[in-house]
C-alpha cells in the first residue's frame, strides 16, 4: 500500500536530491523490520533480500524507464514530444545603454 503512495509522479523523483530519495529509504527498511520482526543485528540488505523489495533508487530508474518508453511508443504526437526537451534560448550580450553610464 505504501509503495503505491511514493511511487506517485515518481518519473519527477530522477531529477530529485538524494537526500530526498535516503529518506523514503529509511523508511522503507523501518517498515521491513517492523514487518519480519527482525533485532538489530540483521542487515536491511538480508530484510530486502529475504522480501524481495527493491532499493527506491533501482525503482525511480526502473519506472521512470518505463514511463520513457511508453512516451515513445505512444501514438499521440504531442505526447511523444514530452520526452524531449524544449530548445534553449540563445543568450544574448546586454547592451549597456548610456543611461546607465555616470
Amino acid at each position: 500500500m505504501l509503495k503505491t503512495i511514493w511511487t506517485y509522479g515518481i518519473q519527477l523523483w530522477g531529477c530529485t536530491k538524494p537526500s530526498n530519495t535516503k529518506i523514503i529509504q529509511r523508511i522503507q527498511s523501518k517498515i521491513l523490520r517492523m514487518v519480519f520482526d527482525a533485532p538489530w543485528y540483521v542487515s536491511n540488505q538480508t530484510l530486502r533480500e529475504s522480501s524481495g523489495a527493491p532499493y527506491v533508487k533501482d525503482e525511480i530508474n526502473r519506472l521512470s524507464a518505463n514511463y520513457l518508453h511508453r512516451l515513445k511508443d505512444h501514438y499521440n504526437h504531442y505526447v511523444r514530444q514530452l520526452q524531449t526537451p524544449p530548445p534553449r534560448p540563445e543568450k544574448t550580450k546586454q547592451e549597456m545603454t548610456t543611461d546607465a553610464l555616470p
